[in-house]
């Protein structure tokens, strides 16, 4: 290892993915090579709870931490300033003010651009619906939420055409409904649920086990309609029209948009497909850049299957720790000579907790895109549990993750 010449990783990102990532390379390499992470952002934010922020249960204090502290802590250069354009046969990132870095090898952690402007109306930024995508929005929707209790009506929620974090607008879905009910409002409140998914419970993975059953039955149970394999066709001040004519009134609603990679990624020549996603192989690197991986949203990853309305790949943040670390470990075999992995995305298994509010489910999978019988002749495993324990775990893992990243642990 002492005759590697230094060399340096650069990191575009710090939310899973990136954090991860550039955690992993620095403990994997010694001090006289340099990382460097770049993000628009200062501070970490936590975007599984940001569901609840609309309904003053977090406040951003509670799942966001400053970034510089612990980078530095951990000999990670961290500059707050986006990426503006990647030179691939320079080896170079422009930022945002003109700086430019070079690099030997480059991660790409961007994670997504929110699409909005491909539904008219769709949106908190010059539309009408909101999100829980990023800490703004989030804190908007919590305004937006205010406004609904003083006049209350009719609630849509859901995953338009393009999206791919299903996970989120279920869990949402749920803890309005749960509010909604603590509020007293079931009769002048009815909530309904559209999805792009082929059927509900399917997830962008074609479903994890018994999803279906477990997903309808809690919809059912709740009394909220749901709309899959739907395609919103315009939103107006107070309506969802779908494809096919069908208009949902709303008082509030929270949609989850379509997702397109950042537009730094996606303009820069050599780097990404036309969506803006970065194509990988089993060591979550760039097939036609070997200097360049990516992990997180990011990914282009191929859905398992074709829907008749587009429905993405999720990509959790267990998942995308776990791109960052096969990725990680192989930036750093390929700068001191170690052990490459492989990992194909078929064989990336999942963890969700969907909770609503004082229940949930949660789901396990092995081999989430892969579908039917291996070599082998073994079946992928799925597991799926219902019942108030996913809140609670849920809320440990919370605590769990901000405690430990805050103090630089990757390890679960």
């Amino acid at each position: 290892m002492s005759s590697v010449s230094p060399q340096r990783v650069a990191v575009l990102g710090s939310s899973f993915a990136g954090m991860t990532a550039a955690l992993e390379v620095r403990k994997h390499l010694d001090e006289r090579h340099e990382v460097v992470v770049l993000d628009p952002r200062d501070h970490f934010t936590f975007i599984p709870s940001l569901i609840w922020m609309p309904f003053g249960a977090r406040k951003a204090d509670d799942i966001t931490f400053p970034l510089a502290p612990l980078y530095d802590k951990k000999g990670i250069e961290f500059v707050n300033e986006a990426a503006a354009r990647v030179d691939v046969d320079g080896h170079t990132v422009s930022t945002s003010t003109g700086r430019s870095i070079d690099y030997d090898k480059l991660l790409v952690a961007t994670g997504p651009r929110l699409a909005f402007e491909k539904i008219p109306g769709l949106g908190p930024e010059g539309g009408f619906t909101q999100s829980v995508c990023n800490l703004e929005h989030a804190e908007r929707a919590q305004e937006a939420w205010d406004r609904f209790l003083e006049n209350p009506g009719p609630v849509v929620v859901g995953t338009a055409q393009g999206g791919s974090c299903f996970g989120a607008s279920y869990e949402f879905l749920f803890n309005v409904h749960h509010r909604i009910r603590k509020a007293g409002l079931e009769k002048v409140a009815p909530v309904t649920f559209i999805s792009s998914e082929p059927f509900l419970g399917h997830f962008g993975l074609g479903g994890v086990g018994d999803s279906a059953k477990r997903v309808e039955g809690f919809l059912e149970r709740l009394g909220i309609e749901g709309i899959p394999n739907s395609s919103i066709k315009e939103v107006r001040d107070g309506e969802i029209e779908l494809d096919g004519g069908r208009v949902l009134p709303f008082a509030f609603s929270m949609i989850v948009p379509p997702f397109a990679g950042v537009d730094a990624i996606r303009e820069s020549e050599g780097l990404a497909n036309p969506v803006g996603f970065v194509p990988i192989d089993d060591r979550f690197r760039h097939p036609d850049q070997p200097d360049i991986y990516a992990a997180g949203v990011a990914t282009a990853i191929a859905p398992p299957e074709s829907t008749e309305v587009p429905a993405g790949v999720p990509k959790t943040g267990q998942m995308s720790e776990t791109m960052a670390k096969v990725a990680a470990q192989n930036i750093a075999a390929d700068l001191t000579g170690g052990k490459h992995r492989d990992l194909p995305i078929a064989e990336l298994s999942a963890i969700c907790v969907l909770d609503a509010g004082n229940n949930g489910i949660i789901f396990k999978a092995d081999n989430v895109l892969s579908h039917g019988i291996y070599a082998n002749g073994e079946e992928p495993s799925a597991r799926v549990m219902a019942g108030p324990q996913a809140h609670w775990a849920k809320l440990a893992f919370e605590r769990y993750f901000l405690s430990s990243r805050k103090r630089g642990m990757t390890a679960f």
